[in-house]
């Protein structure tokens, strides 16, 4: 007999990024996984350099000065900043392993973030895809239904604010009652990976409401503003007993001397992040106007990336895909997340976004 896993893990649909080259085409503009066309700030590069030469050393396993540059950054307590490498991903995983057991069942919107569901199936919990609504913005996180969908089977409940793929957020309020209709022993963790390309002011990311709720949970990631995907790096927010159960299970030097350097420099250099912001703003809503000036629909969106729906027919999502690749431009279908007509557009470079813009003309054009 061989070996068999836990059940649910055979459920399980790997993980797929966003597609980074095309066979035979050596220029292409890759727009498929949210990245910063800024890159990372000058001095995360230069901290980064220079903790080089320490690679000898164990890296700190309290992460102490990462730590203490997140808490300067955001006016947070340092005791409650958990910090992990590969991104936030490893910690909202985490979160799974130690709140849910077989059987419980973990809420999410039905087209959000596929590690929600990775993370709950890996734990031999029940994944609870919550329908959202459609609204003149865009297609949203409906807080009636998920809350409507709590049970005593509940445990977690995920939340990407803005949500990933469909940049739509849920407003400071909106999340306040969500929290508020919840059972206090379910977990409300808010991924909030985009938050810091928000420019509106009804939002916020909710480490407000972290500081002072015993079942909510935030997380961060440097992957995208502060341009440093390529270096995975995460950190979590939340009440101290959650930071004390994954400071228990997570790994003992789970960040290395170049994460810890590099990240504490990037969260320092709030001018880089401004300029990132402001860059974001100009482009995705010039993309926005300009694609939807094709006839397409473009909904609304408060991150770094614009979902474009496309008719069925001729001019659908798949030939639109296929045509903007053979012009080098790669974006990210989302069938998988439950749109099978759309793409997702990452804002890129001033020359990537009008060569989309351009490509997408002569599509409709042709």
């Amino acid at each position: 007999m061989a070996p068999s896993p836990k059940p649910g893990i055979l459920d399980i649909s790997p993980y797929v990024g966003g597609r980074a080259s095309v066979p035979g085409m050596a220029k292409v503009w890759k727009l498929s996984s949210n990245e910063s066309p800024l890159g990372p700030s000058p001095k995360a590069v230069l901290a980064l350099t220079s903790a080089a030469h320490d690679l000898e050393i164990y890296p700190d396993t309290a992460a102490w000065k990462l730590r203490d540059a997140i808490a300067q950054a955001y006016s947070l307590e340092v005791e409650r900043i958990v910090v992990g490498g590969e991104g936030s991903g490893p910690l909202l995983t985490m979160l799974a392993n130690a709140y849910l057991r077989p059987g419980d069942e973990a809420l999410f919107s039905h087209h959000a973030f596929a590690l929600y569901e990775i993370a709950t199936r890996a734990n031999s919990a029940t994944p609870v895809l919550v329908p959202e609504k459609r609204t003149n913005a865009g297609i949203k996180v409906d807080v009636d239904a998920m809350l409507r969908a709590v049970t005593p089977k509940t445990r977690l409940l995920f939340l990407a604010n803005p949500n990933n793929p469909t940049g739509t957020y849920l407003t400071r309020d909106e999340v306040a009652r969500l929290h508020a209709g919840l059972p206090s022993d379910v977990l409300l963790v808010i991924d909030a990976a985009y938050a810091e390309y928000v420019q509106a002011p009804d939002y916020d990311d909710g480490l407000a409401l972290a500081k002072n709720a015993g079942n909510v949970v935030v997380t961060h990631t440097f992957s995208k503003i502060h341009g440093l995907a390529g270096l995975r790096l995460g950190w979590l927010y939340g009440p101290f007993g959650v930071c004390e159960v994954l400071n228990r299970i997570r790994g003992p030097f789970n960040t290395s001397v170049i994460q810890q350097a590099a990240g504490a420099a990037a969260i320092a250099d709030r001018d880089h992040v401004a300029r990132a912001a402001t860059y974001n703003a100009k482009w995705r809503d010039w993309l926005g106007q300009e694609i939807r000036a094709l006839g397409l629909r473009v909904d609304d969106s408060a991150a770094n990336f614009l979902l474009l729906h496309f008719p069925p027919g001729v001019k659908n999502a798949e030939a639109a895909d296929a045509f903007l690749i053979k012009r080098g431009l790669i974006l990210r279908g989302v069938a998988s997340y439950g749109l099978p007509d759309c793409l997702r557009l990452t804002v890129g470079s001033e020359e990537a976004n009008q060569l989309v813009v351009q490509a997408l003309r002569d599509f409709m054009a042709s």
